[in-house]
Parts: C-alpha cells; sequence; structure tokens
C-alpha cells in the first residue's frame, strides 16, 4: 500500500525538496592516485544489422546476483533508445538476452528512448529507474526475473520548477541504497542547454526528495575536458569516503571521465584525471561508468565510441576497466 500511496503523491507532480547528506564518513578526502587500466578491446559490441543496438550498444548498469552478471544496457536502432539485458559469468564474456523496454509513445514516455538507466534487486524484484519522455524526465520499471517488465504508469522524478538548474531536463539516473534510503545521482539541464549533476532521496524508490542545494557538481573551467556539461554519474563507497565516476562534454563533443570524492555525498571535490580513450574504439568517448566494488579493486564497465557526439550514433560499444584508488 505505501507503493501505491507514493505513487499518487508523485503523480500530482508536486516538486519535493529537503536538506539532507549521505551518512557522513569519518575520514576526510585526501590526496587520491588512481590507476586506471582498461582491456584493450570492448566486452560487447553493438548487434547485427536490423537489430534493436544496430548503431550503439552504451550504458551498462552492471550487478552481480547470485553469482550471475547482469548488464542492463542501452540499445540504439538508429531512430528509438531501447533498453536490453545480457548475463556473464565472468563480467567479460556477455550473453545477450534481447530487449526487455521500449518507450511507449502513446504514454508520458513520448517514442524516442526508454533507457539509460540504472538496476538494483530489491527483495525479490529488480528495479530499474530509466530516462523518458521530452523534456527526459526518470521512470521506473521493476521485474521478477530480469527478463519480463513493468513500467510504473507516470515518472517519479519530474524536471524542475521554471528557471531551476533542471527545469529542462532530469537524466542519467544511478541510484544507491545506503542505510535505508535510496539516492538517485542525476543530470539536470536548464533553459541555457547547461548540464549539471544532482541528487535526490526516497525511502521507497518512488517517492523522491530533491537536495536543496542542487547542483552537487558545477560545469568545469573554459578550456577544460567538462566545460559544456556533466552526466552520467556512477557512486560508491571504498576506503571510508564516497566516490564519483562521471563524464565530462568538451568543446567539439569529445566525452571523457573523471573521478571526485567527498565525505557527505553532496560537497565533491575534483580529483585531477581525465579518462581519455586510447584504442581506435573509444579515442572519441569514453562514458557511462558502472562500478562495482571488490576489495580494493574496482571493476568498470563503461560506454566508448569513435565519432564524437553527445547522445548517439557513435559505434557505441561497452569496454572494461579496473580502477586501484591509492589515498595519501
Amino acid at each position: 500500500m505505501r507503493l501505491v500511496a507514493s505513487l499518487l503523491i508523485a503523480l500530482t507532480g508536486c516538486g519535493r525538496y529537503d536538506d539532507f547528506t549521505l551518512p557522513p564518513k569519518a575520514r576526510s578526502p585526501g590526496k587520491a592516485l588512481p590507476d586506471w587500466r582498461e582491456r584493450p578491446a570492448p566486452v560487447m559490441s553493438f548487434g547485427s544489422p536490423g537489430s534493436w543496438d544496430y548503431v550503439d550498444a552504451l550504458n551498462p548498469s552492471v550487478l552481480l546476483h547470485q553469482g550471475k552478471f547482469w548488464n542492463f544496457y542501452s540499445g540504439f536502432d538508429g531512430k528509438v533508445w531501447h533498453t536490453g539485458v545480457a548475463t556473464s559469468q565472468d563480467g567479460i564474456h556477455w550473453d545477450k538476452r534481447g530487449k526487455i523496454l521500449s518507450p511507449d509513445p502513446a504514454s508520458w514516455e513520448g517514442g524516442y528512448i526508454a533507457a539509460n538507466g540504472s538496476a538494483l534487486h530489491v527483495g525479490e524484484e529488480w528495479w530499474y529507474w530509466y530516462q523518458a519522455g521530452d523534456p527526459p524526465r526518470i521512470g521506473l520499471a521493476r521485474s521478477r526475473d530480469g527478463l519480463h517488465w513493468e513500467k510504473l504508469p507516470a515518472s517519479v522524478l519530474e524536471t524542475g520548477p521554471r528557471g531551476g538548474w533542471d527545469e529542462r531536463g532530469v537524466a542519467d539516473p544511478y541510484v544507491v541504497r545506503i542505510g535505508g534510503w535510496y539516492y538517485m545521482y542525476f543530470l539536470g539541464q536548464d533553459r541555457a542547454r547547461r548540464q549539471r549533476l544532482g541528487l535526490a532521496r526516497s525511502r521507497d524508490g518512488v517517492e523522491w526528495w530533491k537536495l536543496r542545494a542542487n547542483p552537487i557538481l558545477e560545469l568545469g573551467e573554459l578550456g577544460s575536458f567538462d566545460e559544456l556539461g556533466l552526466g552520467e554519474p556512477a557512486i560508491w563507497e571504498s576506503q571510508d569516503r564516497y566516490w564519483m565516476l562521471y563524464t565530462g562534454r568538451s568543446v567539439g563533443e569529445r566525452r571523457r571521465m573523471s573521478l571526485a570524492q567527498s565525505r557527505d555525498g553532496v560537497n565533491w571535490e575534483r580529483v585531477p584525471i581525465v579518462i581519455a580513450g586510447s584504442r581506435p574504439w573509444n579515442h572519441a568517448v569514453v562514458c557511462d561508468a558502472t562500478v562495482l566494488v571488490e576489495r580494493e579493486q574496482l571493476r568498470i564497465w563503461f560506454g566508448g565510441g569513435d565519432v564524437p557526439h553527445p547522445a548517439e550514433n557513435i559505434h557505441g560499444q561497452i569496454g572494461y576497466a579496473e580502477l586501484r584508488i591509492r589515498s595519501q
């Protein structure tokens, strides 16, 4: 009943704001020395001609469940973005299981995208927060088996008020669960098309309260790798602090990633590293990270492409890297 009541509140479209942080860490951020090592070839490519992911395969959201890796990823067929799923025993060799979500033109989603999402396993279900609509908003779908899905009838995170930092769109959700709360990091776009990062939290994954102090990370300085926009945050905990991998857009629409650290998940300090593609398949775009923590090693799946573009038609493929961070 709580889920139904929360959905009815969400359907009203009322904005909800609050002041909060993630549970504070005892250790303040110090100097971080990251070591990024990627496999030379992608671990998942786009599909065969005519398939739902024929043009691009990007935006992985990878989870380890009962000894198997699940990858809920986005595929572009040249006109529409869909979500599909693949499974793996080792996180490197993937078996594509097919398309699971497509946009519904008769609903709030429109006909362009139902993808670019974030998955969690909640109780006996899979939950997947995804981007759809024009302007983009965030919806939620649920599944018992990871293959057959039911969408909630309305978006769960709406755009912000007139003149706000997220007035023209909310997108790129990345959801983590910490201490009885769901925390969603997301992209917000204003009327000047500036894209920055924000935070919301929820008790049930449906009714969300945005941080009143949003955005939490601003554009980079003129001439930096992220001077035109930020997006696609990935969040995790290790070494008694919070970490974020995020994508930045520069002049010419090249996309690269960088790292930030925080004591409370709200106030972030950039780490001076730019992760750029080093291979022909990802020399123009590196983006869309998802992270699994295994002791001191971080397993990263990410998107890459050889055509500079902010969204699609980049020959998108999914790569794999391992990240170690030494702290001082």
